[in-house]
């Protein structure tokens, strides 16, 4: 039997505490002994990625006491009860399917009479099949051309995941033959988003996906309307040239206004939907149907990493529950990601997204508050990028940021040039690699200005190259490991109630309906 219990209610949790001072990091990351950690504190993920711990404050005890706590807690039991078709979101009192859009963990899912493992593979065929219909050009515009972009319209998670993802598969689709089609993201109902977008393609050439579940999304609908409008000044039928991702239910689904219509459900997230329909549908029609099922390949051989019950052979877990050490046992604010891949550089937005909406409560599964600190502020950029931003703060500052390295021996594209004695390639992993050790062991200076205290954590995950496979594996360790966090806490991490205060009050704004500071605010930008 499951038992939904705060942190603080577990003695294993507790006993955290007395182990605070367990690993002085610059210490035990010096000489033979930190060569010896860098071999040790490795876990294999799936797809050929590695997790590297070394460079975290934990050793054997640490961990022993973070086994003890995944256990008393009932993560991986909480995990099977997800996937199972359990009832996890409590907010909205929804299923949480994710990752049965990749493959099925368990025992089927029977929701409203409907087997959701076969819904999500028909949605995928739907889509393979349009989007090869487009590639081969039986579905084309008025004048019989084929489409060269598609245009993803949305917000949220309906646009940061896909954005990231396609930014990561980019390159290389055009380096492996498998570009077909140029896309573009409309997402801010500011209207100098859509202009800028819509200035930098040719319209009448253009799929625009429009992006809703509930079909009402207001910033969503508003950049449709630009859309067509724009359609329509171009002389051209806006219904030839828009496809909806949405729910079965919403006013959007049976709509002649569209060529086609693509469906997700309750049961996903915005955040967690790029394997979904709303991914699918963009990265289908831009790489090929058969890239995007090599991208849910990944996501299912990691989704499966995270079912192993030991805490060190199960990445995400491992990844989680060292974060919950260094948030409430250590307390750490922040946690930075920093790809040292150019291709990655919306990864970060995108796990932004992930994290601070799903973890970022004060109230646990039930509405009740909590006693400790939860989910931690995620920001990043790319390496080599981010040096010369804001790592001064991460190698000097007041605050102890713990940082989250991504980083591949090769490139995308096999492209590359020797200069001064190395490759581009080879200076991007060497500056990862002593990035690392820089932040953990740091450097004895006299002059007060260039002393580097060290004892800066971070973990690095490893691979050959950034695939669809390896992308796809990627996703879901990030998302197993929010998920795991996110069960350590008690936290209900796949509603966001956070989200609709603001829309709320925007509604009454644009209704007229305001008054004292609301509405001084309001005639303060001449709303």
């Amino acid at each position: 039997m499951i038992n939904w219990k705060n942190s603080d209610e577990l003695k294993s949790f507790n006993d955290l505490f007395a182990l605070k001072d367990q690993v002085k990091l610059a210490e035990v990351m010096e000489g033979a002994n930190g060569a010896e950690r860098v071999k040790k504190y490795s876990v294999p993920m799936s797809i050929g990625l590695s997790y590297n711990y070394a460079a975290k404050q934990v050793d054997d005890t640490v961990l022993a006491a973070l086994s003890k706590f995944a256990e008393e807690a009932q993560l991986i039991e909480k995990f099977e009860a997800l996937y199972n078709g359990e009832v996890i979101n409590t907010g909205e009192k929804r299923l949480v399917l994710h990752q049965l859009t990749r493959g099925q963990l368990g025992s089927d899912v029977i929701a409203e009479g409907v087997n959701k493992r076969d819904f999500y593979v028909e949605q995928q065929n739907k889509i393979a099949d349009f989007a090869n219909k487009v590639h081969n050009g039986e579905i084309t515009n008025e004048k019989g051309e084929k489409f060269t972009t598609a245009v993803q319209i949305g917000i949220g998670g309906s646009d940061l995941g896909p954005r990231a993802m396609y930014l990561a598969l980019e390159n290389w689709a055009k380096s492996n033959g498998k570009f077909f089609m140029d896309a573009k993201f409309i997402s801010n109902v500011d209207p100098d988003d859509a202009t800028a977008v819509l200035n930098s393609v040719d319209v009448s050439r253009s799929i625009f996906i429009l992006v809703s579940k509930s079909g009402t999304t207001l910033e969503t609908l508003t950049n449709e309307a630009f859309v067509k409008d724009a359609l329509k000044k171009a002389g051209l039928d806006a219904s030839k040239h828009m496809i909806a991702v949405t729910s079965e239910t919403s006013p959007l689904a049976k709509s002649s206004d569209y060529l086609a219509a693509f469906f997700m459900d309750d049961y996903i997230g915005g955040r967690y939907s790029s394997t979904s329909a709303v991914g699918g549908a963009v990265l289908s029609l831009a790489f090929g149907p058969d890239v995007f099922a090599r991208f849910l390949d990944g996501a299912a051989a990691e989704d499966k990493n995270a079912t192993n019950k030991e805490l060190t052979k199960n990445p995400a877990m491992l990844d989680a529950l060292i974060g919950v050490y260094e948030r409430n046992v250590l307390g750490y604010e922040s946690t930075a990601v920093l790809p040292y891949s150019q291709a990655l550089s919306r990864f970060p937005a995108h796990l932004q997204q992930l994290d601070m909406e799903s973890n970022g409560k004060s109230v646990n599964r039930f509405g009740d508050k909590v006693n400790y600190v939860t989910g931690p502020v995620i920001f990043g950029e790319p390496g080599t990028n981010g040096q010369h931003s804001f790592y001064q703060l991460l190698h000097q500052g007041t605050n102890i940021i713990p940082l989250q390295f991504i980083g591949f021996k090769n490139n995308q594209t096999g492209n590359d040039v020797d200069i001064q004695g190395s490759t581009s390639q080879q200076k991007l992993c060497a500056n990862v690699a002593a990035q690392i050790m820089a932040f953990a062991c740091g450097k004895k200076d006299e002059n007060a200005n260039k002393n580097f205290e060290g004892g800066r954590p971070s973990s690095i995950i490893v691979g050959d190259k950034l695939t669809p496979e390896v992308l796809g594996a990627l996703l879901a360790h990030f998302e197993n490991k929010v998920m795991f966090q996110g069960f350590a806490w008690n936290l209900n991490s796949f509603d966001q109630e956070g989200v609709q205060l603001g829309k709320t009050l925007a509604k009454k704004v644009l209704a007229g309906d305001t008054q004292d500071a609301l509405k001084a605010y309001s005639e303060l930008l001449e709303i």
